[in-house]
């Protein structure tokens, strides 16, 4: 059998949910299911509305600091460099490979999942099928992630109604979302699966394939402090300028770097005043993660801390 189905009471069936019914005619043309078992994998969903709530009241919305304090502290710094200490052979060799620094990847899957502590308590099917039928403003997203799923599980043989993530429905080590999961998952442990859900080995090849694949560029910045001589203009801090053209403007980096070096200046309410930094290519291929400055930074500078104290 395609899938295995877990039997268990529901409270909100989804497939009610307008939109279902198409859903898996498509699928069933596209990638030749089986109607009669996506029908049962659709009976058996449930709608969620604690995730609609949840997705739309991001993180974020938080001040920056605050922010930061979540992530960037002991209890991930002290896990991050457990982590680095078990698994040092496997971090190097995904830095050799991808040329992700060792320190990044460890401080993403921490903000991620606190090294697999917290990979999530929704069922990634209810996730993904709430989101995708009832949240019009990514239904498309959500629903090219609902078709990603299926053929994940049917190439994996997850269990539909077993498999965990969060409420966007990412799963395993580093959250990867399900068409992540099939583009970037490597078996970087060489036992013949990938699987991030169980193996952090495969977990820390994957996160770097995953930035590679974004772009990161090996042994360039990722951001850096700026000193600013005088007023921001209202737009400035929108447009990406040469190192050249932001000194031109009083803006100025901490450190020699290449002036044709490309960057965006952010800025971070800090007490009562600002602090800024120039970001590079680097850094928002870390957003590509999560579309925000403020995960972005709180990977780089957990990342710089757990390296500083295990140096």
């Amino acid at each position: 059998m395609l899938f295995l189905l877990l039997l268990c009471p529901l409270a909100a069936p989804a497939a009610e949910l307008p939109g279902i019914p198409q859903f898996i005619d498509e699928m069933v043309a596209r990638h030749q299911f089986k109607r009669d078992e996506l029908e049962k994998v659709f009976a058996r969903a449930q709608y969620r509305p604690a995730i609609i709530e949840a997705i739309s009241r991001p993180f974020t919305v938080k001040p920056w600091l605050e922010y930061r304090a979540a992530f960037v502290n002991q209890k991930r710094i002290k896990l991050g460099l457990k982590f680095w200490e078990k698994y040092p052979l496997t971090l190097r060799r995904a830095e050799k490979k991808y040329g992700v620094p060792q320190e990044i990847v460890v401080a993403l899957i921490g903000v991620e999942t606190i090294y697999g502590e917290n990979m999530g308590n929704y069922r990634v099917l209810d996730a993904l099928t709430t989101l995708a039928f009832d949240y019009p403003r990514r239904a498309e997203f959500f629903r090219g992630e609902l078709e990603q799923y299926l053929l994940l599980s049917r190439d994996q043989e997850f269990d539909l109604l077993d498999t965990r993530g969060s409420y966007a429905g990412a799963m395993g080590i580093p959250q990867f979302m399900p068409s992540s999961y099939r583009k970037y998952a490597v078996d970087f442990n060489g036992n013949g699966k990938t699987d991030l859900r169980h193996e952090a080995r495969d977990a820390i090849g994957s996160v770097a394939n995953y930035l590679q694949g974004y772009g990161w560029i090996k042994d360039a910045p990722v951001a850096v402090r700026a000193q600013v001589n005088g007023a921001i203009g209202p737009g400035e801090t929108a447009t990406p300028r040469t190192l050249a053209a932001w000194a031109a403007a009083g803006i100025v980096p901490e450190g020699k770097l290449p002036p044709e070096t490309s960057a965006r200046l952010i800025e971070f309410t800090v007490g009562e005043g600002k602090e800024y930094w120039l970001a590079f290519n680097n850094f928002d291929v870390i957003t590509r993660y999560n579309n925000s400055d403020f995960y972005a930074m709180t990977v780089l500078q957990l990342a710089e801390e757990i390296k500083k104290t295990r140096r």
